[in-house]
């Protein structure tokens, strides 16, 4: 599922629109697809411009019917008189596909603005139903609980107040990611963005609430003072979920490259100290640490080699490739029984023997990526989007997992034209992901 957010559509600049390519035994291929926008139908709301369809999306069986659903934020969307309000939809899946869906509105407009800009799909509650978590500008997450059904929505829902800085596009709840934390069978919840602990602090983190049976409760904060992302997933194979948090550069840390933490889950909950610090300087790690590569700028992880160890993928979409400035990368760290190894690392760009294309200016390889079994082998493959390559036509990758980690055989590659997408303007293919 690849977001093209500032797509044309309708004759709409920057209305946004949704690739889902379904995947195969022989992997997925542009042809075989399915392209979602507001005006396509059985879709709550019409596509508009500058809606930006497509900021932010997750998945999961929200309605009980065994197949996942995907939830689409339009952050920009207008709500009546609230300029930039922001939605969310969910668009439900099915034998046939995904199709129809159902607004998830803002439940206080006036609280905040890019409702829908984040989100993230996990059982907080423990009673077996998924629940949906949506962040905005403001302090607030909206917990949309589980019980859906396509005609009445969620069950309830409740508003989940945190030590974020409230603003513009900038604060808010910038990612929010789900995992089981200290594996008591309930989703977790990380949420990263600016926070202020007191009114004179304003620091960048992640924010870790711990899920049960009456609600999210929080944990601790991860302090990174510099970029708001971070990804769950089981590093060690222990049986808890871990949390990586991204440090790329921001206005704090200028002359960085930037680089990851990792930390620990167990039974209390996340390690308040990191495991590991890596980034292109560690050993092992492919590249060179050069200032504003933004290494960390992009997260996913998933289990590439099938050892029960899950894997990461590090975005780097600010990386020159030789005289290519701009050009991203994307490195590959494997799990371990200690945490991330950078044992058997390896880094991807369009100049690597069988990646298709070629590292160009300001092509943004890395811009976002996901690991997941697109062909039923039990390994998870590498997906990238590029949203700057061919002048922000964007594009995406697909790269397959196996036994000995990422392999370029068979790759696969796309642009808008091929999957569906209008590339009048500037439709930025490859800007998002499931995160």
């Amino acid at each position: 599922m690849t977001a093209a957010p500032y797509a044309t559509v309708g004759g709409n600049a920057y209305a946004g629109a949704v690739v889902v390519n379904y995947g195969s035994a022989s992997g997925i291929k542009a042809s075989r697809r399915t392209v979602i926008t507001q005006n396509s139908t059985g879709v709550p709301g019409t596509a508009e411009k500058d809606d930006e369809f497509g900021t932010a999306l997750a998945s999961g069986d929200l309605n009980r019917d065994g197949y996942a659903d995907l939830v689409v934020g339009a952050a920009k969307e207008d709500v009546g008189s609230d300029a930039d309000g922001g939605t969310a939809v969910i668009i439900w899946g099915g034998s046939g596909g995904l199709s129809g869906g159902q607004a998830v509105p803002d439940p206080a407009p006036s609280a905040h603005d890019l409702y829908g800009m984040s989100l993230a799909v996990g059982d907080f509650s423990g009673d077996g139903k998924a629940d949906l978590a949506v962040g905005g500008t403001g302090r607030d997450i909206w917990i949309h609980k589980g019980g859906y059904t396509k005609a009445s929505g969620a069950a309830s829902r409740y508003e989940l107040a945190t030590d974020l800085e409230p603003g513009n596009g900038i604060y808010g709840a910038q990612s929010l990611s789900a995992g089981d934390i200290n594996g008591d069978g309930t989703d977790d919840l990380a949420v990263s963005g600016t926070y202020n602990p007191d009114a004179s602090t304003y620091t960048d983190g992640t924010l870790v609430y711990l899920g049960s049976s009456t609600g999210l409760t929080f944990q601790t904060v991860l302090a990174n003072h510099a970029w708001e992302l971070a990804a769950v997933g089981d590093l060690n194979g222990d049986g808890y979920d871990d949390v990586v948090s991204s440090a790329a550069p921001n206005a704090y840390r200028e002359g960085d490259g930037g680089s990851i933490n990792t930390y620990l889950g167990g039974p209390n909950g996340i390690a308040t100290t990191p495991r590991q610090t890596i980034d292109q300087d560690t050993a092992g790690v492919p590249g060179a640490a050069e200032d504003s590569d933004w290494f960390g700028s992009s997260l996913s992880i998933g289990d590439i080699d099938g050892d029960g160890r899950d894997d990461v993928a590090v975005g780097a979409l600010y990386e020159d490739i030789g005289s290519a400035v701009l050009a991203g990368s994307v490195t590959v760290l494997r799990g371990s029984s200690t945490g991330l190894s950078t044992s058997n690392a390896k880094a991807f760009t369009q100049d690597t023997a069988g990646v298709p294309g070629t590292a160009e200016k300001t092509d943004q390889f890395g811009k976002a990526i996901h690991l997941a079994d697109l062909n039923g082998d039990g390994h998870a493959d590498l997906s990238i989007g590029a949203d700057g390559e061919n002048n922000a036509d964007g594009a995406l990758w697909t790269l397959r997992g196996a036994s000995s980690g990422i392999t370029t055989t068979n790759a696969v590659s796309f642009g808008p034209s091929s999957a569906g997408v209008s590339t009048s303007g500037y439709p930025r293919l490859g800007f998002a992901m499931l995160h």
